[in-house]
C-alpha cells in the first residue's frame, strides 16, 4: 500500500477536498445496483486507500441498507469514518483483510488499485473473504481511459501519472488468476461540484496524489486553465468520469 501515514489535518483536508456530493453520484448508485444487486442486510467490504473517510461506506449503507465493513489502515483516517449502525471501521489492508472466510457479499475498491503493494495478493485475499458469486466493484482511473477525468483535462500532466497505474487488463488478469470473471468495464460520470468555479475553489493540492505530484509550474498553469474555463462557462457543472470494473467470484 502507498503511504498511509495520514495525520488528523490530512484526513480533514481529504474529507473537504475529495468527497463527492451524493447528488453527483446517481450514475454510480444505479450501476452498482445493476451489477451487484445488493439486498438489505448484506455485508459489503469498503477497501479504499483504506476506506478513506467513509463517504462511500455511508452511501452504500444509506442507498442499499447494507452493513459496511470499512477497512482503513490509517488510524487518523479511520477516526473520520462515521461509525455506528450499518458501518464498522476496521484496521487492515487489502492484502491482509481482518475478515473471516466467505464473510462478505460484495467488495468496493474506490481509487485504490494503484496504491496496492501486491495486486495479486489483494485479489487472492478478496477471493477468500467473498462468498461464491459475489462481485468486486472497482472504481478507478486506468491508463488510456482517463481523457474525461477533470484533473487530466485541466492538469494534463496528471495523465502521465495515470499511465503508471495498473491497466484494466492487468487488474483483470490478477483477479482472473485468483478466481474471478470480469463482467463489466464501463465509464461513469460523477458531478464533483455544481460549477467549474466551485470545483476550482475546492481543490486541495495536498489531498490529491495526482495533483501533489505536479511541479509548481504545472499546478499553477492547470489552475489558471481551470479558472479561465470557469469564467468562460460559469454555468457548466464540474463533471468528471471514472471507470467501474466489475469482477465476480467464481
Amino acid at each position: 500500500m502507498a503511504d498511509t501515514g495520514y495525520d488528523a489535518r490530512t484526513a480533514a483536508d481529504y474529507r473537504a477536498a475529495r468527497e463527492l456530493p451524493r447528488e453527483g453520484l446517481t450514475a454510480w448508485r444505479e450501476a452498482v445496483a445493476e451489477h451487484a444487486a445488493l439486498r438489505p442486510g448484506a455485508t459489503v467490504l469498503d477497501v479504499d486507500v483504506g476506506a478513506g473517510t467513509g463517504a462511500f461506506a455511508t452511501a452504500f449503507r444509506d442507498w442499499y441498507g447494507v452493513h459496511v465493513l470499512a477497512v482503513e489502515p490509517s488510524p487518523a483516517m479511520r477516526k473520520s469514518i462515521p461509525a455506528g449502525e450499518g458501518v464498522t471501521p476496521l484496521g487492515g489492508r487489502a492484502e491482509q483483510l481482518p475478515v473471516a472466510d466467505a464473510a462478505a457479499d460484495a467488495a468496493w475498491l474506490g481509487s485504490v488499485v494503484h496504491h496496492l503493494a501486491d495486486l495479486d495478493a489483494a485479489a487472492a485475499e478478496l477471493h477468500r473473504v467473498l462468498r461464491p458469486g459475489s462481485p468486486v466493484l472497482i472504481r478507478n482511473s486506468f491508463p488510456g481511459r482517463c481523457r474525461r477525468d477533470l484533473r487530466a483535462r485541466y492538469f494534463p500532466e496528471t495523465a502521465a501519472g495515470i499511465d503508471r497505474y495498473p491497466s484494466a487488463e492487468r487488474v483483470t488478469a490478477a483477479f482472473t488468476t485468483a478466481g474471478f470473471t470480469r463482467t463489466a468495464l464501463l465509464p461513469l460520470p460523477q458531478r464533483s461540484a455544481p460549477t467549474l468555479a466551485a470545483f476550482a475553489a475546492g481543490l486541495r493540492r495536498g489531498a490529491d496524489g495526482k495533483l501533489r505530484a505536479l511541479s509548481e509550474q504545472a499546478w499553477t498553469a492547470g489552475l489558471a486553465r481551470l479558472r479561465r474555463a470557469a469564467a468562460e462557462r460559469p454555468d457548466e457543472p464540474a463533471v468528471s468520469w471514472m471507470d467501474l470494473l466489475v469482477l465476480r467470484r467464481d
